[in-house]
């Protein structure tokens, strides 16, 4: 591990990464908690990257966050816990002794983020999830480790949401993606986990208006920071969570783990990172 003489440090890892709001975020939480210590950003292409991570410590970092395209490889290279081996992929590395150790923080954000912004959503029997991909995988977890009873599983590409589902078992139902409509009047929390909405990308065509009035909806895109589904679940006046807290309460316990404090994820935090992503 880097040593205890000098400032400890974490940084992300990926290919490529200068787009990572991560650094905005661990800076003004050692700030605040007065830690020395810093968080940078390494773009390490794919052929690199196993190298990179084996020696870690000797690079002066005490762990990392990982991002697009190593998160399978770091679940692979490291000694994961239940939640990075369930999802698939880890995006936490930290030691335990001289072992390099992995989680998947994207469960907890997600989790974590719908506890403050829609406080009881758990109580749901049903949710419908939209898209099969590795945030799925997350969000799936989250939804079965607290207790949801049925999780429809909805992608374009029916056989992706078929073998996730069979992945986590019985609770976990595939359905075809024009079966929405049906399914909506049934399900307390719909969850957007595709790239639909997002700045760039096609919109997410779905009548909000079929949900029931006590449901929950969440989505992962932050990019626009208030997405058209957002807007018309707010509209109906729904509860809603949005991706950008997520990012922000995924970040907590790799910070945790690195310098040794849990940080809080606060409005003035949130203000912050929100500037930066509506900068022109």
């Amino acid at each position: 591990m880097a040593t205890s003489t000098s400032p400890r440090a974490a940084c992300l890892i990926g290919w490529p990464a200068a787009h990572s709001r991560s650094p905005l975020i661990h800076h003004y939480w050692l700030r605040k908690l007065g830690i020395e210590g810093g968080y940078n950003i390494e773009a390490v292409p794919p052929e690199g990257f196993a190298e990179f991570i084996l020696h870690l410590s000797t690079h002066g970092f005490v762990g990392a966050n990982v991002t697009i395209p190593h998160k399978e490889r770091a679940l692979a290279l490291s000694s994961p816990d239940a939640r990075a081996h369930a999802v698939g992929a880890a995006n936490t590395l930290w030691y335990d002794g001289g072992r390099l150790c992995s989680t998947n923080t994207d469960v907890e954000g997600f989790v974590n983020n719908l506890d403050a912004c829609a406080p009881g959503w758990d109580g749901a029997d049903d949710a419908l999830v939209l898209g099969a991909g590795g945030s799925s995988r997350a969000v799936v977890f989250g939804l079965l480790d607290r207790g949801i009873k049925h999780v429809h599983l909805v992608n374009r590409t029916i056989d992706r949401a078929r073998a996730l589902a069979d992945q986590f078992g019985a609770a976990v139902h595939p359905v075809a993606w024009d079966a929405i409509g049906d399914l909506l009047p049934r399900v307390g929390l719909l969850v957007n986990t595709t790239s639909l909405g997002m700045r760039g990308q096609p919109a997410l065509e779905i009548d909000i208006g079929r949900l029931p009035s006590h449901a929950v909806v969440a989505d992962l895109v932050y990019v626009p920071l208030r997405t058209p589904l957002l807007s018309a679940a707010q509209a109906r006046g729904l509860r809603s969570a949005d991706g950008l807290g997520m990012l922000l309460h995924q970040a907590v316990r790799g910070f945790e783990l690195w310098f040794g404090q849990r940080p809080d994820v606060t409005p003035e935090l949130r203000a912050l990172v929100e500037a930066d992503l509506t900068k022109v």
